[in-house]
């Protein structure tokens, strides 16, 4: 049989944006784990970020920007590595290239509510985004939320959008050595996880509030926040918020964490909070059910598609449900069992292999429509 040859944008192994990281750095392993016949090229990037069984492409000469790159350097080095279809697996890839491009969009928000991107050249961006999406022979997708929101942002054809949910690696189940032992130093049990950049859609103030609501019901339970994401310019505000409550304390912001210290966040974590108006997916809700976290979220978006009956799902606006939910998920013990037990159950139906699985069939479908 002949090897197919994919060749995958390698920049996503080291991408700033850790949602993109923890795609590629998962789905890459998974592809070559269910058919040995798929030779899978880092395309670009850096070579140490390369994980085993891939082979790794240096950049070809581009403009030295991102979209230099997109629209140069990656067809460029695609076409050195001989390759029977490239990969891009966030957002942009070559309006023109020698070979057909799937790509993953997975999400759309930055074109549905540009008002959270105040950027002065957003509007670069998502043009850019846009003409990636038109020129791609099939785009993956994380979400039927996202499938739908993808052909009304860009008018594609449904059929040419394949929904790839994401999955939970298996380092978050319980009992798993990789865990780490101990929270960061300012953590103290217990404590409500939120995790995720800090940004605009997030909708992180309801969380704030609400998390007051309950401290002074739940009194003298010292309960805090604790925010695991890079900080795009709400945090402040959060913090302001709890500070003018005189619990200035009940906001901890650690910035990004390691691996280690996310697995033990989740397990240490009394639920995880995610009051978020708009997901493509929301991945740490299935990490923190395949944690046994129970997860208290917004009815908005894709969230209700990932999380089922699992977990407790409210209005975004509503802040004092979101009080209420907390402190019964805090005082009820049979409500946090019925939890755990479901988010597991729930957690299981989404694999890394499941993911790859798609993603290849979508790969082969694109190779032999190409010939």
């Amino acid at each position: 049989m002949r090897r197919l040859k994919v060749g995958i944008d390698g920049r996503g192994f080291a991408s700033p944006a850790a949602g993109v990281r923890r795609y590629v750095s998962e789905l890459v392993p998974a592809l070559l784990a269910i058919d040995d016949s798929l030779e899978l090229i880092a395309l670009g990037g850096a070579a140490d970020s390369v994980p085993a069984g891939v082979h790794h492409v240096p950049e070809s000469w581009h403009p030295p920007t991102n979209l230099g790159w997109a629209t140069v350097g990656l067809p460029q080095s695609a076409r050195r590595a001989a390759v029977d279809l490239i990969h891009a697996p966030a957002y942009t890839a070559p309006l023109y290239a020698a070979v057909p491009t799937v790509l993953t969009i997975h999400d759309v928000s930055y074109e549905r509510h540009p008002g959270w991107y105040p950027y002065r050249r957003d509007w670069v961006r998502r043009s850019f985004y846009r003409r990636s999406a038109r020129a791609a022979a099939h785009i993956l997708t994380d979400s039927e939320f996202s499938r739908g929101e993808i052909a009304a942002a860009y008018g594609t054809a449904l059929d040419r959008i394949t929904v790839a949910p994401l999955g939970a690696a298996h380092t978050f189940a319980e009992g798993d050595p990789a865990i780490a032992t101990s929270l960061p130093e300012g953590i103290s049990v217990p404590f409500l996880l939120h995790v995720g950049d800090l940004h605009e859609r997030r909708n992180l103030s309801i969380v704030v509030h609400a998390l007051m609501d309950a401290r002074r019901r739940l009194a003298p339970t010292p309960l805090s926040l604790v925010l695991a994401g890079v900080d795009h310019g709400v945090g402040d505000r959060l913090s302001a918020i709890a500070a003018h409550e005189g619990a200035a304390e009940a906001v901890v912001r650690l910035g990004a964490v390691s691996e280690p210290m996310l697995r033990a966040l989740y397990h240490g974590a009394a639920a995880l909070v995610y009051p978020s108006r708009y997901e493509g997916f929301g991945l740490p809700l299935v990490e923190a059910m395949a944690s046994g976290t129970p997860a208290i979220a917004s009815r908005a978006a894709s969230i209700p598609e990932v999380v089922g009956e699992a977990g407790v799902l409210l209005d975004p606006d509503d802040a004092q449900r979101w009080g209420d939910a907390i402190v019964e998920v805090m005082t009820d013990p049979m409500l946090r069992a019925r939890m755990r037990k479901d988010g597991l159950r729930r957690a299981a139906m989404f694999t890394w292999e499941r993911t790859a699985r798609i993603t290849l069939d979508v790969y082969k479908r694109v190779a032999e429509g190409s010939r």
